[in-house]
């Protein structure tokens, strides 16, 4: 017997926000749905708990930790959010856990509710700075050793002083003065199109480039007028008499495959043996 197809995922939305509220309790903060998908907010202390309870409870059961994202609010006390979301295989429907932490507040880890999220974790922290309490391998995991700073929060420079190479004698990854070779600093950009408008040493008399909008030597009306008055020119003969092409005098001759006045017989091919049925293949 076939087994039911899930249902489609928006109409499952408003019986998922009930079953969490039943399922997680106090821990929850908040109960949305936006954009079509679900979100869960919920406190710090209660995250494990919470997740496992939508792991494990029936008419739930969120198998699956496809990602976890970190979001940056500077604004906010509480400035980063950390973001879980889940699968759920059994329903087909998807949902999105939101915690929220500070440089000092560390989240904890759910490692040992899915192994794969001490992955996720790390690149959280790498990227945003959170801590994970838990996490027994909390290391840099995108960016290079002795980088300082975390890139995805929104009060990272985006300029420095310092560039970054790998180096062949060292043989790791290297940070050295910004380096800037003086080929690449004679850009002209206010004329992208028409080129910088330089004076070499020693061309001060060559002709300098006309002025913006100068006319071209010939306008459209000209060389139209150029084209009308020049004379038809007739169609040239065929190279030579004994190569021209010849006509058929008549449709009956067209396709007929008559033999041309010095047409000679085709010579007999010696491998060909004809037979008694006529055919090739015989």
């Amino acid at each position: 017997m076939r087994a039911p197809a899930p249902a489609f995922a928006a109409n499952l939305n408003e019986a998922t926000i009930d079953a969490a509220r039943a399922a997680i309790g106090a821990g929850l903060l908040d109960a949305i749905e936006i954009a079509g998908e679900v979100q869960l907010h919920v406190t710090r202390e209660a995250l494990v708990p919470a997740l496992t309870a939508l792991r494990d409870t029936p008419g739930l059961e969120y198998q699956q930790l496809m990602e976890i994202a970190g979001v940056d609010y500077p604004e906010r006390v509480e400035r980063f959010e950390v973001v879980y979301c889940l699968l759920s295989l059994t329903r087909n429907h998807r949902l999105h856990v939101h915690v929220g932490a500070t440089e000092d507040t560390p989240v904890p880890s759910v490692t040992d509710i899915w192994p794969v999220a001490g992955w996720l974790e790390r690149e959280v922290y790498d990227m945003f700075g959170v801590l994970f309490t838990g996490n027994r391998d909390l290391r840099r995991i995108l960016t290079d050793y002795g980088f300082r700073g975390h890139p995805f929060r929104k009060d990272f420079p985006l300029s420095g002083f310092v560039e970054v190479r790998y180096s062949e004698e060292q043989k790791r990854v290297v940070y050295e003065p910004v380096k800037l070779a003086q080929d690449f600093r004679t850009f002209d950009f206010m004329s992208p199109w028409e080129g910088a408008e330089y004076v070499l040493p020693g061309d001060e008399k060559a002709k300098l480039p006309e002025a913006k909008g100068a006319p071209s030597p010939a306008t459209a009306t000209e060389v139209q007028k150029a084209g009308a008055a020049e004379a038809p020119k007739a169609p040239g003969a065929a190279p030579s008499q004994p190569y021209a092409k010849k006509d058929a005098t008549s449709t009956a001759e067209t396709g007929a495959g008559r033999d041309e006045a010095d047409a000679k017989p085709k010579p007999a091919d010696p491998d060909v043996v004809p037979t008694k049925g006529g055919g090739q293949n015989q």
